[in-house]
């Protein structure tokens, strides 16, 4: 009880807090487990109460703080014009090194229950604003990074999580072997020399992670896309290839090439950081296709779509085999998540215009209850 008033009365805090403060920076703090947790959130100036909104969470790296993730790993400029909320919580101090950490395995053994204050913090946060429970994300660098893998692991509350510079470790892989399927974003560079490329003991290598997650969301290892990002900065010693494995639950992974231990396109250079993408931008693109689900992924289907001719130049037929009436709505996605195209189609049978995309690879999303459907499309 005394856990719940804590929250209640913090949520009363920062809804009068809000009245004076969107877009901007809110700094507060909540008692969990007996400890007092700091965190700061932005608000968006898109801001609209009752409207359900996103909560993206950005988790810094250890050593760091929340404070100095919102700058480095920044997503305000984006929030601001897709409308969603950004919170920036603190990891305790470990005892041993006096340096903020996140407790998934990775610092040493500690009885910290940070994914407890996560959920405490979606609670909070849902008091005071309009959360939309279904649309909740993580990610997070390097420390924040595993600690992302860690809730996709063991918590049932985010849409999908992305890792930039971090791993998963042998304590969080014992965990997740009975957890679901989740939408995966994993952004490395193969030469950090602080999250090896390759592992070490007790961190998985990042093929290792890929692997596992292609194995958890039952995808194809060998149905996979590869693009290499155009290298527009020369001069910034690296260059990015884009992996994408798709599916209902799908597969990202940015290698960077000759990256450090690094934030893409981030404005603080503190290494080798590749600047032919911004991650905190293809971050929120991928998270932006993805809702929690709701129901059984034994129940969901992809098979029953169907695009032809593909690949296509001028236009493709779209049959749903399993039509049974109403609206589906269909979302023409590009290769970097990006959606291009919306519709909604009343029929077994509807057509698709593709005269105003640019030759590439798509993916068409469709919904229908207890249903969800996803195939891939080339246009010439």
């Amino acid at each position: 009880m005394k856990k719940w008033k804590n929250l209640l009365s913090v949520a009363a805090l920062l809804i009068l807090t809000f009245r004076s403060n969107s877009q901007q920076t809110i700094k507060s703090s909540i008692v969990q487990d007996g400890l007092t947790r700091t965190f700061s959130f932005y608000i968006p100036a898109s801001y609209q109460a009752g409207k359900a909104t996103p909560l993206v969470f950005n988790l810094h790296g250890y050593g760091s703080s929340g404070d100095e993730q919102e700058f480095y790993g920044d997503f305000r400029r984006i929030a601001d014009t897709a409308d969603f909320i950004v919170v920036h919580p603190d990891g305790t101090f470990f005892p041993n090194t006096t340096r903020r950490f996140w407790n998934c395995g990775l610092v040493g053994s500690s009885g910290v229950d940070d994914v407890g204050f996560i959920h405490a913090l979606i609670d909070t946060l849902s008091k005071a604003y309009t959360i939309d429970e279904d649309r909740i994300y993580s990610t997070g660098m390097s420390n924040g990074g595993f600690m992302s893998y860690h809730l996709a692991c063991v918590s049932n509350r985010f849409a999908a999580i992305a890792s930039v510079a971090g791993s998963m470790t042998t304590w969080t892989g014992a965990k997740c072997q009975n957890a679901n399927a989740l939408p995966v974003m994993d952004i490395h560079g193969d030469a950090d020399t602080v999250v090896s490329y390759n592992g070490r003991t007790g961190i998985w290598s990042i093929p290792d992670v890929i692997n596992f997650w292609l194995q958890k969301n039952g995808l194809n290892a060998s149905l996979v896309n590869q693009i290499p990002i155009p290298d527009i900065n020369p001069n910034d010693g690296a260059t990015a290839l884009l992996t994408i494995y798709p599916g209902i639950y799908e597969v990202q992974h940015y290698k960077v090439i000759n990256g450090g231990h690094t934030w893409p396109g981030a404005f603080f250079i503190i290494g080798t950081t590749c600047q032919d993408f911004k991650a905190s931008e293809v971050i929120w693109q991928f998270f932006n296709r993805y809702k929690r689900q709701t129901v059984a992924t034994t129940n969901l289907s992809e098979s029953e779509i169907k695009v032809y001719p593909n690949p296509a130049r001028d236009r493709v037929k779209i049959v749903v085999d399993d039509f049974t009436g109403g609206a589906i709505p269909i979302k023409c996605v590009n290769q970097f998540g990006v959606i291009v195209k919306q519709f909604v189609i009343g029929a077994v049978e509807t057509q698709m215009d593709l005269g105003d995309l640019p030759p590439g690879i798509y993916f068409l999303h469709a919904e229908q209850p207890q249903k969800m459907y996803r195939t891939k499309l080339i246009k010439w």
